[in-house]
């Protein structure tokens, strides 16, 4: 009986520049939570940008036409 691969998510890819000396991480730029998962050093590693756009900055723009 065949079985289906586990699903194993692909990892946050840190920027390396940013992290070389970051003590929280060792300049790996990335951690692993108790859950298991790896997640960016929330020291060394920029917010991605999933809050709020700036106050004036439209959350979208619409397509024209």
């Amino acid at each position: 009986m065949a079985y289906g691969a586990h699903h194993s998510p692909i990892p946050p890819h840190p920027d390396l520049s940013l992290a070389r000396d970051c003590d929280h991480c060792l300049g790996w730029g990335t951690v692993i939570t108790r859950d298991g998962q790896h997640e960016l050093c929330d020291t060394c590693q920029p917010d991605p940008g999933g809050g709020d756009p700036p106050y004036g900055v439209p959350a979208h723009r619409p397509f024209p036409g």
